[in-house]
């Protein structure tokens, strides 16, 4: 797998019974099929839980969500300690570009989940966004939000 611009993480690796390539998950405590999107899923968790200091437990990955009857899922969807949803991150492949349509998605699940923040990465690039439910407005940020910082 490619270098991202996301700190260097440890990955546990295996071959599955067909011999395709997995990687241990410590948030769903499983082996996953390593793919490129995945390569970058794990490597932001990583992000998360280390430099900007959200806890594990407080994290879901790959969960359903219902948007007008259909079902969704977004990649991650990081919790407050008083429970409610505060920063969702929809990862692609590093040879995704990060389109409009790719906001749209992520936007689209937040008219479900209505946190605060939001993120889009594709490995490479990192986009984040501070959401002001009450004006109908977002601000680009230049850094990733803390887990303190949402957590006030």
């Amino acid at each position: 797998m490619e270098t991202l611009n996301l700190p260097n993480i440890e990955a546990r690796t295996r071959l599955d019974s067909k011999g395709k390539l997995e990687i241990f998950d410590t948030i769903r405590r499983k082996f996953v099929r390593l793919t490129p999107e995945e390569w970058v899923r794990q490597h932001f968790l990583q992000f998360m839980v280390l430099q900007l200091g959200f806890p594990a437990n407080l994290i879901v990955v790959e969960a359903a969500l219902k948007y007008n009857n259909m079902l969704k899922r977004f990649d991650i969807l990081a919790y407050r300690a008083d429970g409610k949803p505060c920063f969702v991150v929809e990862c692609k492949s590093p040879d995704v570009e990060i389109t409009q349509a790719v906001f749209d998605q992520v936007a689209m699940y937040n008219m479900t989940l209505t946190v605060d923040y939001l993120a889009v990465t594709n490995g490479m690039l990192h986009y984040f966004c501070r959401i002001d439910h009450e004006k109908r407005t977002y601000t680009f940020l230049k850094d990733a939000p803390t887990f303190g910082k949402l957590n006030i």
